[in-house]
């Protein structure tokens, strides 16, 4: 037996970057090496003492049964006031469809939206699993270029040019994974000046990371006006209240949207982890200042990491403006070699920094930006200074 026996949907699907040199972190650690790791996005602190008291209490109150499959309503209404309070963005239950992970939430919008041969504009750099998800719905993904130059943000000069007849929708994050790029609301209303001109072009808003943003400030495209009926807002918990392993996304869309992707969960999953979701209750209903002890740490990690950086000449960087990722450009070290060996791209300075300074980093190819390494900083001050120390040593060749 061979993948020839395998379908071509998943033969033609390619690995999680991220994922997998995590695993290859964890592996040569096994091994017995001193890896520091700064290749997955997941927060290094605990679940809130609050957020893990409610599910104790959903446990003990037998929360054990099939939930709803769109989610239960009293979550629901919570993600309402949530959207609310943070977005200004009106939704009612019946927008609102949770998912295991916001992950899930981006692939039920994929399947119940696009049709074979349906264009999807991904400024580039972008979260590495929109362009596989897209394909895997036969959706064909356009990646619009940015630079370090440009804070990794696409102009509405770039936007418009990219729109084709067959343009079904655009996805984007802001806080941008693996950028840190934040777009402000002047920026976004300059793109809605854009979009407004094509009624039938839908706008996936990824905003999985919008408490951990140091500007002071946040705009969700779908509160701009014209947007709401043209926007899936989709979030989750998993990065700012720490619970990547809660897995538990969600989505505010039309109607229609939500409905069709409540339909599509029916069959596959069904409703999201029972226990997690009355979890999630607590979190969202929660003040966000209850985790701005964390937003604060990777604020001061992030000028850490801005002053790390920056001692190292070669690399070029913007300031990111939120999550918990640098985005450097490593192009000048192609053509280059390093400890005998040569360096033709991202990947490959990726895999030495792994082998000679034991750091995981992922190449930026895999979010569509191959000049570039993404670095994660959800770490402690002390790994990040050491993790530094070691990438300088070894960049010096």
């Amino acid at each position: 037996m061979s993948a020839q026996h395998l379908s071509d949907r998943i033969n033609n699907l390619s690995v999680s970057q991220t994922l997998a040199m995590a695993a290859k972190a964890r592996e040569l650690t096994a091994l017995g090496k001193d890896i520091i790791s700064l290749s997955l996005g997941e927060p290094d602190f605990n679940t809130p003492d609050f957020i893990k008291e409610a599910a104790k209490k959903a446990i003990d109150e037998n929360w054990s049964k099939y939930p709803p499959v769109d989610g239960y309503l009293e979550l629901k209404q919570a993600i309402v006031k949530k959207f609310q309070r943070d977005n200004g963005l009106n939704y009612q239950p019946a927008n609102i469809v949770v998912s295991t992970g916001a992950k899930q939430s981006l692939y039920n919008i994929a399947q119940v939206m696009l049709n074979d041969g349906d264009e999807v504009i991904l400024p580039a750099p972008y979260w590495v699993s929109y362009f596989e998800i897209i394909k895997m719905a036969g959706g064909i993904p356009v990646e619009v270029p940015t630079s370090v130059e440009s804070d990794f943000k696409i102009t509405p000069e770039q936007l418009k040019a990219a729109i084709t007849p067959k343009t079904k929708m655009m996805w984007f994050s802001s806080p941008c994974n693996p950028s840190g790029s934040v777009y402000s609301k002047d920026e976004l209303a300059a793109l809605v000046e854009v979009l407004k001109q094509h009624e039938n072009i839908y706008v996936v808003s990824d905003e999985i990371y919008e408490h951990i943003n140091f500007t002071g400030g946040y705009c969700s495209i779908g509160s701009i006006p014209g947007m709401f009926n043209r926007t899936i807002t989709v979030n989750g918990v998993a990065k700012a209240f720490a619970m990547t392993g809660w897995r538990i996304g969600y989505i505010g869309a039309p109607e229609f949207i939500a409905k069709a992707c409540t339909k599509l969960q029916g069959q596959v999953t069904s409703g999201a982890n029972s226990i997690a979701q009355r979890a999630t209750i607590a979190a969202l209903e929660a003040d966000p200042s209850e985790i701005g002890y964390m937003v604060e740490a990777f604020h001061k990690r992030r000028d850490l990491v801005m002053k790390l950086v920056n001692d190292i000449p070669s690399l070029k960087v913007n300031q990111p403006e939120g999550a918990f990722y640098v985005f450097p450009d490593v192009s000048y070290y192609f053509g280059k070699t390093l400890k005998g060996i040569l360096i033709n791209n991202a990947d490959d300075l990726a895999l030495f920094l792994l082998e000679h300074a034991n750091v995981a980093t992922v190449t930026g190819a895999a979010f569509g930006n191959p000049n570039c390494l993404r670095l994660s900083y959800a770490t402690s001050e002390e790994m990040i200074s050491e993790a530094f120390r070691r990438i300088k040593e070894a960049l010096a060749g």
